[in-house]
């Protein structure tokens, strides 16, 4: 060795690293150096760092023990102040100049942790001790248990100050999406783009080609790296192939749509400083899928198998290959399978002493074997690690304690091993999260003591050791046939037969594995050792078989009592272990014992990236109506209406909101008031089919609506409540157009789609929100027909021409237009629609007209007066989500004819007709210049001054200057029984008495509206 500790010597350079260049970085404020290429796990490997970091729950040092997502243990926090990101992972950090990275969890530092006493009094906090300690005293809780809590939990801190980076979302589709890079992604990839696909490949790593460069044998009698860059790079070449590095699949769900983070700066910020964003959410459809992920390694469950210095086997060889860096400089292995045999013959070939190859199996046989003899490599077979000799507090070992054992305990005396490294490997579990995130089956293989990919609905397709198949040949017949027919069943117009074939491939052979689930350690009973399953949650062999102990058998509440699999790695490398421990402690086999449920994401995944763009002004998008400008420019008072900022008034000079209000009331109520409707929400239903469906979606019927008419209409939930409103217009014989509320409208339409595509789907409908396609405008008052007749028109609009609740499409003032006879106010009025280029236009001539008028304009807070005054309902103030059209006083608008609608059968339940559910009535203030309290609960007082439990509330409240007086609306218990009973609402100090009355205060028979 030379150089940094453990950096190997020149001739082992590691391939992924430039040694004729040093950049540097910082851990923990020291300084230190690195070769571009590092990981910042290699390079503190490389620089003798073993101490990494400190598990959750006893602040046990910890090391590394992955070389890439499922590293749970070296958790770092990278940048400062505003660039500070916690819990990224060291395997998967890439070192640039400059970096600045920490460790986690640990006080006042990581050498020396007060945190650490945890470990000293573990016998005090075994699996499940916060659901019995936290109980008693309940007083405790709140000043004692739970501050002490919060300030012990979560890992990495959080920067308090706003993040400068750019975050984007990107929409993609393609025909073929190939995860993962290695050899059985590349030929999956090259497979299906030959078939004529379009593919996209996303590797998690900066590089392709895998394990290939770790696993030995030979495809087309070259090292399987050469083949993989001689791939990667026609991929890279085809037109019809989209290689995306750094780009993890974080989440699958139903119908192939997929999450992918691509991490395009993190690596270097000089990218950030270009312009470039730094992190990239890829939101994918795609027809099939081939997972290629490949297989996770698992630990060894011995005592004290977390101490520093003690990694997967894969790992040791990877550093060793990829960056030229040893573990330790003597490493031993530990195995239960012929795989940990190329890491001790890689480790010796690179010059690393490996003093010992422990092998559980009693008597293994394989080429593998024979070459680790061949090269004059110690073996012990049937032994197992039975302790750990440690150092400096147990941050390093010192060496190891190797004994013969079987599986029903230890046999023999220990030897002791000198080492300060330990390459471990118990296996290999195929990565099946993206295929379990949609549902699918698992089966157990008793040959890999793992699960692996079984049946699944949807459209995808897992290959090579994700689907559990480790033989380099038969991976690439297996990468090669699944793109192929990935790619056949994607093309709607199916290729000819291709002439794939599979290169030849060979590699040396494999004995099985056999199963160990747990090595005992000296001492009795074990007692004082710890055999660590998860590793960042400290989750022990104990924990889990005290959780059998106490009665727990589902493997998902084993989950939760112990948090095994519950820290950032998710189990990826801990679930099959402790599957095996529950097995044996409940004599039960692991295909019973079953697995956890694994979710979205597949690994830890940044809020910059998930909100991307999403925030800040982009937070909610401001929607603008075409005529928002002259709003703007005149004064309005805005009030924000869904994603819309509606006027709510338009103040002059010296007046206040309220005289702003009076002023516009008066205005629609004596002349003529011009209101921006654009905002209203715009639904066209169309197709055969249109009215039996809006039958089915509204409670009254729309299929007797004649083509130019219009009618109001009622929406209910599937649970009778109304849900919104709006005049339905029957544009022609086999279209509608449904106004919906305004900050309802996208609500609305997917309501449609969600009924016309589970309920009837073959029915011929097509639903169109048009919203934004027209702008619409509200001509209200006794001048209204007056203002409309000065202006230029193709249209009759006289009485008789054109009646109440018509609809005529035609032209205005040289505009095409759709003109509604409709009021929401009780006046005479018209609701103009006009294409939204027109909607300005339309506005500033309806203004010019009406001059001679007096014309005003007004906005939703006089809009709001106008309707209370009439006793009109508005959705979101009478309705609260637990209110029926019956309590509304609209059972005329529910059919008695129609054989169903959404929310029919709930209407009809008893109890939704019971006479003390609240009613909508009007309430009438005994002084008409107070204005009752919005939502005032309601009381009676009887003859002996008690008050009896609230009967209901107030909706809606307003000073009504058409009466000159307080009116208010409401929902009464009883309601249309106490007509002419006095109320009384607590406002502060005082009570306000008001009579329940109609709702209707102004102009009960619609004179205005029909003249």
């Amino acid at each position: 060795m030379s150089g940094n500790p453990h950096r190997l010597s020149a001739d082992w350079t590691g391939r992924l690293v430039d040694r004729s260049r040093k950049i540097s970085f910082t851990f923990d404020d020291k300084r230190f150096t690195a070769h571009p290429g590092d990981t910042l796990a290699s390079a503190l490997l490389a620089n003798g760092v073993r101490l990494v970091g400190r598990s959750f729950k006893y602040h046990r040092p910890r090391g590394l023990v992955g070389i890439g997502s499922d590293e749970p243990n070296a958790l770092v926090t990278i940048g400062v102040g505003d660039k500070l990101e916690p819990n990224l992972r060291a395997t998967q950090v890439e070192v640039y100049d400059g970096l600045v990275a920490s460790s986690q969890n640990r006080w006042p530092s990581l050498e020396t942790d007060v945190g650490a006493m945890n470990s000293a009094l573990s016998r005090f906090f075994p699996a499940g001790f916060y659901y019995k300690t936290f109980m008693w005293p309940q007083a405790f809780w709140k000043h004692v248990y739970e501050p002490v809590i919060r300030k012990a939990a979560g890992l990495g801190p959080a920067t308090t100050q706003a993040d400068p980076d750019r975050y984007e979302h990107a929409h993609i589709h393609c025909d073929v999406l190939v995860v993962g890079g290695g050899v059985a992604g590349l030929a999956a990839a090259k497979a299906a783009s030959e078939t004529g696909a379009r593919v996209i490949l996303a590797e998690e790593t900066h590089r392709l080609g895998g394990s290939c460069d770790i696993g030995g044998g030979k495809i087309v009698d070259d090292a399987p790296l050469e083949w993989a860059r001689s791939v990667a790079d026609d991929l890279l070449a085809s037109d019809r192939v989209t290689v995306m590095p750094r780009t993890t699949v974080i989440s699958h769900f139903d119908h192939n749509y997929v999450l992918m983070a691509e991490r395009v700066a993190d690596h270097n910020p000089g990218l950030i400083a270009a312009g470039h964003p730094r992190q990239r959410l890829w939101k994918v459809r795609a027809n099939e899928i081939i997972v290629a992920a490949g297989a996770l390694e698992r630990p060894l469950t011995f005592s004290d198998n977390d101490r520093p210095g003690i990694m997967l086997a894969s790992a040791a060889r990877g550093y060793a290959k990829r960056f030229g860096v040893s573990p330790g400089e003597r490493v031993a292995v530990f195995t239960n399978n012929d795989d940990a045999y190329r890491t001790a013959i890689q480790l010796f070939e690179a010059g690393v002493n490996v003093p010992r190859i422990v092998d559980t199996r009693p008597g293994p046989d394989s080429s593998l074997i024979d070459q680790a003899k061949a090269v004059g490599l110690r073996m012990s077979f049937g032994s197992g690690i039975v302790g750990v000799k440690t150092v400096e507090g147990g941050k390093h070992i010192d060496g190891i304690k190797v004994a013969p054992v079987r599986t029903s305990g230890r046999l023999g005396e220990p030897e002791f091993i000198p080492c300060d490294a330990v390459a471990m490997s118990g296996g290999y579990n195929p990565a099946v999260h993206l295929f379990c995130h949609v549902g699918g089956e698992l089966v157990f293989d008793d040959a890999l003591q793992s699960f692996r990919p079984g049946s699944t609905t949807e459209r995808l397709r897992v290959v090579g050791a994700a689907n559990g198949i480790f033989n380099v040949q038969s991976i690439l017949e297996d990468g090669f046939q699944g793109g192929e027919h990935a790619a056949r069943a994607s093309l709607k117009k199916r290729p000819a037969k291709a002439k794939l074939k599979a290169p030849k491939a060979t590699q040396s052979t494999e004995g099985p594995l056999e199963p160990i689930w747990f090595v005992p350690a000296l001492g009795a009973k074990n007692e004082g050792n710890k055999h660590f399953l998860d590793f960042q949650n400290d989750v022990t062999a104990a924990d889990v078989e005290l959780a059998a102990r106490e009665g727990y058998r589902s493997v998902e509440h084993v989950k939760r009592y112990t948090t095994l699999g519950m820290a950032t790695d998710q189990g990826k490398t801990s679930n099959i272990n402790a599957l095996g421990i529950l097995s044996d402690v409940l004599d039960t086999p692991i295909p019973n014992v079953g697995t956890t449920r694994f979710r979205p994401p597949y690994t830890p995944t940044t809020l910059g990236a998930l909100v991307g763009p999403i925030r800040g002004k982009l937070f909610q998008p401001v929607r603008r109506t075409p005529i928002q400008a002259w709003h703007e420019v005149n004064h309005a008072h805005f009030e924000p209406v869904g994603q819309w900022r509606r006027p709510y008034c338009y103040l002059r000079d010296g007046e206040t909101i309220k005289d702003a209000v009076s002023r516009e009331v008066l205005a629609v109520r004596n002349s003529v008031g011009l209101l921006d409707a654009s905002t209203l929400g715009k639904i066209e239903v169309s197709g055969p089919d249109a009215a039996k469906f809006l039958d089915r979606m509204y409670t009254n019927m729309m299929s007797t609506l004649k083509p130019g008419r219009c009618r109001y209409g009622l929406m209910c939930s599937d649970q009778g409540f109304l849900m919104d409103d709006g005049v339905v217009v029957r544009l022609s014989e086999d279209r509608f157009l449904c106004h919906t509320t305004s900050g309802n409208a996208d609500h609305i339409a997917s309501v449609f789609e969600f009924w016309h595509q589970t309920e009837w789907p073959n029915w011929k409908v097509i639903i169109t929100p048009v919203t934004e396609q027209w702008a619409q405008i509200a001509v209200a008052g006794p001048n209204a027909r007056e203002l409309l007749q000065s202006l230029d028109s193709d249209l009759d609009l006289t009485s008789d021409a054109f009646r109440f609740m018509d609809f005529k499409s035609g032209t205005l003032a040289g505009m095409p237009v759709r003109i509604f006879r409709i009021s929401f106010s009780g006046e005479l009025s018209y609701e103009i629609a006009v294409p939204a280029g027109y909607g300005m236009g339309l506005w500033d001539a309806l203004l010019t007209a009406g001059e001679r008028h007096g014309v005003d304009t007004y906005g939703t807070e006089a809009l709001h007066v106008l309707r209370a005054e009439k006793g009109f309902i508005m959705i979101g103030d009478e309705t609260d989500g637990t209110v029926t059209p019956l309590d509304l006083g609209l059972s005329w608008a529910v059919s008695k004819k129609k054989a169903d609608f959404v929310g029919k059968r709930a209407l009809e339940l008893p109890e939704f007709h019971r006479p003390d559910r609240r009613h909508f009535v009007g309430l009438s203030t005994h002084d008409g210049n107070t204005v009752l309290p919005d939502g005032a609960q309601a009381i009676q007082i009887n003859a002996e001054r008690t008050s009896s439990p609230p009967l209901g509330y107030v909706s809606s409240t307003y000073f009504s200057p058409t009466l000159n007086r307080s009116i208010a609306l409401g929902m009464i218990s009883g309601g249309r029984d106490r007509l002419g009973q006095t109320v009384h609402f607590q406002a502060g100090e005082r009570m306000i008495a008001a009579e329940i009355v109609d709702p209707v205060f102004y102009d009960k028979d619609g004179e205005k509206q029909n003249v």
